[in-house]
């Protein structure tokens, strides 16, 4: 069953995806997302890969909603960019369409931390390996002509690239990839270290991951002023520095999309300090 938090940001997914999408006759990504949305195994995964993360790691969430919030977060980037005439890699090397582009993102997007059910170190290639059959899976429904092979396989690549380059330890080169390294990253708000803050008082090596992202008030994806993407993030104390400097801002900086983002932080009351 899925929770309430799950729903609810399921419709705000397929809301955002309908409005890009809105005025492209080819709605592959809105079947794709209704695939992964309604697939079994997928939330099987989810949910296993949630338990080992704060249950046996003392981590935050890594579960089914985080991974929704990853899309959610992707999608709007994904709007603004295209808003403002910016094409993704496969646009502008004309290996693909943006269309393929969104599909690969999603596809990443809900998939990237399959390989928190075996532990934190590697997960990003663990998780590629999970992830590739299901792909698969999903794209011969979605796109199951002999004439859609060369789409399959881009799009899977895609897909591939930004679930191994989600951690920022891999050199990745696609705006697309990038855009799931930073949509990850911005997933930091307190809702995330809730549970694993719940369950364990007692000190753990990786705590400040969940002190820091408790302060973590809102985070914000909206049109830049002087790039195209502005994320604004307000704390509600100085130890969520931490989880701007030392995570979103690294991955940012690891980023081929880093180039259309501006990074503004700061405590509530406080004057923002701008990182991009």
């Amino acid at each position: 069953m899925k929770s309430p938090k799950e729903l609810s940001i399921d419709k705000k997914i397929a809301t955002a995806l309908d409005a890009l999408m809105e005025s492209f006759e080819d709605k592959t990504p809105s079947a794709v997302l209704k695939l992964l949305l309604n697939d079994p195994e997928i939330e099987c995964i989810q949910n296993y890969g949630n338990a080992v993360s704060i249950k046996r790691l003392g981590f935050n969430d890594h579960g089914p909603v985080h991974m929704r919030t990853v899309a959610l977060n992707a999608i709007k980037m994904l709007t603004i960019l295209h808003s403002k005439g910016i094409k993704t890699s496969l646009e502008k090397e004309e290996t693909g369409t943006f269309v393929d582009s969104v599909t690969a993102v999603l596809l990443a997007s809900m998939m990237h931390d399959f390989g928190m059910t075996i532990g934190r170190q590697d997960h990003e290639l663990y998780s590629a390996f999970f992830a590739l059959p299901i792909i698969e899976r999903i794209l011969k429904i979605a796109l199951p002509l002999d004439s859609d092979l060369n789409r399959r396989v881009v799009i899977r690549s895609l897909a591939m690239e930004g679930i191994v380059g989600h951690m920022g330890t891999r050199r990745i080169h696609s705006v697309e990839a990038g855009l799931i390294l930073i949509a990850d990253g911005c997933d930091m708000t307190k809702g995330r270290a809730r549970i694993p803050m719940e369950l364990s008082t007692q000190p753990h090596v990786g705590d400040i991951h969940k002190y820091s992202a408790n302060s973590i008030e809102k985070v914000e994806i909206t049109d830049g002023i002087e790039k195209p993407i502005r994320i604004n993030v307000s704390m509600s104390g100085d130890v969520g520095f931490f989880q701007i400097e030392e995570v979103l801002l690294q991955k940012v900086n690891s980023s081929p999309a880093k180039a259309f983002v501006e990074l503004l932080a700061g405590v509530d009351g406080c004057e923002m300090k701008q990182y991009l």
